[in-house]
């Protein structure tokens, strides 16, 4: 492969291999969302589980907030925050740790994705891994969508109001387009 040639599964702009670790500490952006059993509680819990992560730290977490729920609306509100963490892990090495959170909190996933819309005990999303840009199997960096969702730029913009999204621009500005849907602090 030249120089110039892509890196398989990576976008060209800034182009991280999922699999590799920085050489310092990155910041990352986190949504985590829960609507089953004492979802606050599952959040509370969620961010002290994120800092003692190996190689990670919290650096802030927004409040957390009560929104509808979206895409399949037939289910109970969700509780949503943001997280900064500063880490050390690759994208995917955090990943694996995230769905190993989720798991330990209870959260099954079909195999097929056919609940990707449904309750859950525990949701985190990678949103953002410092300004990197991964297209890579089960891993897409930003999150894809969340420049559409309100219910994860609010928090996030609580914790970083200046903050761009790779490839879009300022994150302000996309929320400015939405309809906030209800969304309410709950602290």
């Amino acid at each position: 492969m030249g120089d110039s040639d892509p890196i398989p599964g990576v976008c060209a702009e800034r182009a991280v291999d999922a699999e590799r670790a920085p050489p310092e500490p990155v910041p990352v952006h986190l949504g985590l969302g829960a609507n089953l059993g004492d979802a606050a509680d599952t959040l509370r819990r969620a961010l002290r589980a994120l800092d003692a992560l190996p190689q990670t730290r919290l650096r802030r977490a927004s409040r957390l907030y009560r929104t509808p729920a979206w895409g399949v609306t037939a289910q109970p509100d969700f509780v949503n925050a943001a997280a900064e963490v500063e880490t050390a892990l690759s994208p995917r090495a955090l990943l694996e740790a995230l769905l190993a959170l989720e798991r330990a909190f209870g959260r099954v996933r079909a195999v097929d994705g056919s609940d990707r819309w449904g309750p859950r005990s525990l949701d985190l999303d990678i949103l953002l891994y410092a300004d990197a840009r991964i297209d890579a199997p089960g891993l897409q960096l930003p999150h894809p969508q969340m420049h559409r969702r309100a219910f994860v730029l609010v928090p996030l913009l609580e914790i970083a109001p200046a903050l761009s999204i790779p490839g879009l621009g300022p994150a302000a500005a996309m929320l400015d387009g939405l309809d906030d849907g209800g969304i309410v602090a709950l602290e």
